[in-house]
């Protein structure tokens, strides 16, 4: 038993009941889901459950209204909020200075690394660069309890004339902050009913995660910490606040002992962003610009509007209008109100054989933290060890304190058509077919269990899939679009492209899911002529899994 379960009273929490049913077994299992955390699992789900449906059927209340012709606005019935004279509860020593975080999945091999690796944070992701799996998200339970406890080690097996190498934690002082995503509201953990309804898999993530490391990292003066996804509104957030609340009050932790960071990345939530910091601000200590979960939303929030198309992925970067708005909104909001304002990924890797191509891929990631720390970003996100002295580089010149909250930006007068305007550009043939093998390459990685895959020297995940699938379907749906050459954007022109794709992949065994390629074009197809566009991805790929 862990030392969290073993300080915690045994009335605090109640046995599990006949409700609860895990319906798949693994390995290890009973060590993660001990009597203890079923009980706190069955009592979050009954507190819980019921206002997330109302939360989840008020999203497809808003998009319908966005599909007949509306829009996203500042709110009336908070404006006491946006005007009032508040600020969020004190930021723990830990979490002052964020000037570089690290971003990557659960698996023993990342975490060590990314610990290691000298940026302040390191973001352990369960969302969307975990691919859900049973096994993963077992898997990543037992690093992170591992983490925690100091004791996570990992060899890597001797391979292609390279001899085994062993991989261990640094010593906790000179680790990265330790900071966990747990799954957004949509998203169920399926393997876990409760009375009969399968728990959100983001209150499973957190609650497992707090129930063996709340105590190890509260003494450590280290959390715990989460990073809360895919918000749409204050009442998420409020809900959010409710679950945190509950696993405190379940843990006999201090309220408020648990810290969030909370990602905008939907286009409603920037409407919204005092309001969501108000709702948790005895526990809030920043908001961070998720773009690319931010465009894939904008693209949601818009999909029928032909006015509101945008040019091909590429083109869609931080400079545009429309999403310097967006950061620099959020800059001014945060720093009003005592909180970070975070900056977004440079999801570029570094291009070992072609040292010219390298160049100019780290002179965008200059060019685009240097956009960021003069803008009075707090800190930033990368997904490559090897960027973190680039980012940290930049952001020691131009920020010699631990953060920049004294920067204001009272200049900054953004209105909401600003944060809803388009921006212009195009359509290449070259940018529509690598939107279909990102895809591609993508969902067959993730249904084989590899939510993290490079490709072209990116670091995808689901949140940069989700921007290829969402432009395909937009594209083909939204009123008559056309590439830069004059082709009509249609069903053919994906068929064709969908069908030369295996020949442009060429041998495909070294790929990461080179066995569900065939599979993967499959639901891409599906979904790109499909009369809806389906909310995420990861939903009916969920269906595939396990």
């Amino acid at each position: 038993m862990s030392a969290v379960a073993q300080a915690i009273p045994a009335q605090t929490i109640p046995r599990p009941t006949p409700g609860i049913t895990v319906t798949t077994q693994l390995a290890g299992q009973s060590g993660l889901l001990p009597a203890g955390a079923l009980g706190l699992l069955v009592s979050l789900h009954r507190a819980v459950e019921p206002e997330r449906q109302k939360r989840l059927a008020a999203r497809e209340l808003r998009q319908a209204h966005f599909d007949q012709g509306g829009a996203p606005d500042f709110r009336s019935d908070t404006r006491d909020i946006r005007e009032g004279d508040w600020t969020v509860a004190p930021i723990p020593a830990a979490l002052q200075d964020r000037r570089v975080e690290i971003t990557g999945p659960t698996d023993p091999k990342m975490v060590i690394n990314a610990l290691n690796s000298g940026a302040k944070v390191f973001m352990a992701d369960f969302e969307d660069s975990t691919s859900p799996t049973w096994r993963n998200v077992l898997a990543g339970q037992q690093t992170m309890r591992a983490a925690v406890r100091g004791d996570l080690d990992f060899t890597a097996p001797a391979a292609n004339g390279k001899p085994a190498k062993h991989y261990t934690l640094r010593p906790f002082d000179e680790q990265a902050v330790l900071i966990v995503r747990p799954r957004g509201w949509h998203l169920d953990e399926k393997h876990v009913l409760v009375d009969g309804q399968p728990i959100a898999g983001g209150l499973f993530d957190a609650a497992v995660f707090a129930f063996h490391n709340a105590r190890t990292l509260m003494d450590n003066d280290r959390g715990p910490y989460f990073y809360l996804p895919k918000l749409q509104s204050m009442e998420e957030a409020a809900l959010w606040e409710t679950a945190l609340s509950h696993i405190e009050g379940m843990l006999c932790l201090p309220h408020g002992q648990i810290k969030v960071t909370v990602l905008i990345e939907t286009l409603p939530a920037v409407f919204e962003m005092d309001e969501i910091l108000h709702a948790l601000r005895e526990r809030i200590v920043g908001l961070n610009c998720g773009r690319w979960d931010y465009i894939f939303s904008y693209l949601k929030t818009f999909r029928r509007h032909a006015d509101k198309v945008l040019p091909e992925r590429g083109q869609v970067t931080m400079t545009q209008p429309f999403l310097k708005a967006y950061s620099e909104l959020l800059i001014k909001t945060c720093h009003r109100r005592g909180a970070h304002a975070m900056g977004g990924m440079a999801a570029q890797i570094p291009i070992n054989h072609d040292a010219a191509a390298n160049e100019q891929a780290m002179a965008r990631v200059r060019a685009d933290k240097l956009r960021e720390v003069t803008a009075g970003h707090d800190g930033t996100w990368v997904a490559h060890p090897a960027l973190i002295p680039v980012a940290r580089a930049i952001f020691d010149e131009h920020m010699p304190t631990p953060n920049q909250h004294q920067v204001l930006r009272r200049d900054v007068q953004v209105s909401g058509e600003e944060l809803i305007a388009p921006c212009s550009g195009t359509v290449t043939r070259t940018g529509f077919e690598n939107n279909v093998e990102v895809c591609v390459r993508y969902l067959a990685a993730w249904l084989d269990g590899n939510g993290c895959v490079p490709i072209h020297n990116l670091m995808e995940d689901a949140a940069t899939a989700e921007i290829s699938r969402s432009q395909i379907w937009q594209w083909l749906h939204a009123g008559s679009q056309h590439l830069d050459d004059g082709t009509a954007i249609d069903i053919a022109l994906l068929e064709s492209t969908l069908r030369a794709l295996p020949a442009r992949l060429g041998d495909t065994s070294a790929l990461p899911g080179s066995g569900r390629i065939t599979q993967a074009i499959g639901l891409l197809d599906q979904l790109s002529r499909a009369e809806e566009l389906a909310d995420f991805l990861t939903l009916p790929a969920y269906r595939q899994i396990d």
